[in-house]
């Protein structure tokens, strides 16, 4: 049996890191290309030059289109190639870090990755998630390695609307749970090997710390102040999160949160709200007791994920629209097929029926 762990080449979490993002870059090469938002350039712009004002370094920036697509990767690769960049940072959330993950395997350059916000655990991984340009789930890329640098400035991310940081702590919800699902059917994770003890371990902390910290870091981020709790969410939501379902694998909740894309009702929700309530469908559906499921239910309203197809955006419940998700969440080579039981697309139906209604109760 081979047993795999992966993780970032260096993780870097503090307190105004950004400015002294030239320290861990050195290795990058002499022309760097920064991928981000235009606010998020008009941002940062000016503290990563004055980071690099006494290098022989060359900056480039380029706005990111919005969505992590084939199209965007094309446009961005050409950039790439034309200016001769000798390595591509991406400075944000999950979209542009999937996106300049993938460009960057394209490429054949290192990649930086600096979070603004913590609201995914696409920070760390080898893996980016494909849309179509209007939003819809395509597919996984897995890359054969992972980022050569995660910088976290955590000073940026207290200062981030907490409805982010909640919903990185959906998306890291889900991490114990589908690397438990996945050691018990013996499943491979996101390498196509077995999970390691390490990897376990650091889900269920990652699932610890959430219950621990999670409304006091939710706290802190309205009050704009960087705490120890908030210190704990963040590298549960981007470092353990990342390992966890990386080195663990994935099962039903992310691909019932693919199957929600499919869901037009759904697309103003973050990645992480939704995969918050795949992971209590999941536990509906693998029958878990009812004091964990009540457990998950009880901490996702306390920090503000949604429980109910309602606070999903689904006003009026149409059995054919369900089905439809039910549908997408078994399309084939989905993860929740990495269930140590069959699953079909009418179980996963009755799954999130009766998770709707218990989130109503």
């Amino acid at each position: 049996m081979i047993k795999t762990i992966i993780a970032p080449g260096k993780y870097v979490q503090g307190e105004q890191l950004l400015a002294s993002i030239s320290d861990y870059t050195k290795e990058f090469g002499s022309k760097l290309l920064f991928i981000a938002s235009a606010n998020g350039i008009k941002r940062t712009e000016q503290t990563i030059e004055n980071s690099y004002k006494a290098l022989d370094v060359t900056l480039g920036f380029e706005a990111f289109n919005g969505e992590c697509c084939d199209k965007e990767i094309n446009r961005i690769k050409t950039i790439i190639e034309n200016e001769k960049y000798t390595a591509i940072i991406g400075i944000g959330g999950g979209k542009i870090f999937d996106t300049v993950k993938a460009v960057a395997y394209e490429a054949a350059i290192p990649v930086g990755i600096v979070p603004t916000i913590a609201s995914t655990d696409a920070p760390c991984s080898a893996l980016s998630v494909i849309y179509t340009e209007s939003g819809v789930f395509d597919r996984y890329l897995v890359l054969p390695s992972n980022p050569e640098l995660v910088l976290v400035d955590t000073t940026i991310i207290a200062n981030a609307p907490s409805r982010l940081l909640v919903a990185g702590m959906g998306d890291a919800l889900a991490t114990y749970f589908e690397a438990r699902a996945c050691e018990r059917s013996c499943a491979p994770n996101m390498t196509g090997t077995q999970s390691t003890l390490s990897a376990n371990a650091l889900a269920k902390l990652c699932y610890e710390t959430l219950l621990k910290d999670g409304f006091m870091a939710k706290c802190s981020v309205d009050k704009k102040v960087c705490t120890k709790a908030l210190e704990n969410i963040i590298e549960a939501n981007t470092l353990l999160s990342g390992i966890g379902f990386e080195s663990g694998g994935l099962a039903a909740a992310h691909a019932i949160h693919n199957g929600f894309t499919v869901m037009e009702a759904c697309h103003h929700l973050y990645h992480g709200e939704k995969v918050a309530f795949g992971t209590i469908v999941q536990l509906v559906l693998e029958h878990a007791d009812a004091d964990e499921i009540n457990t998950v239910i009880a901490f996702c309203k306390k920090v503000g994920l949604p429980v109910t197809l309602k606070a999903m955006g689904v006003e009026n419940i149409v059995e054919s629209e369900i089905r439809a998700v039910a549908e997408a969440a078994c399309a084939e080579g989905e993860t929740i097929y990495n269930m140590p039981f069959c699953v079909t697309a009418d179980m996963v139906y009755s799954a999130i029926m009766l998770a709707d209604a218990l989130g109503n109760a």
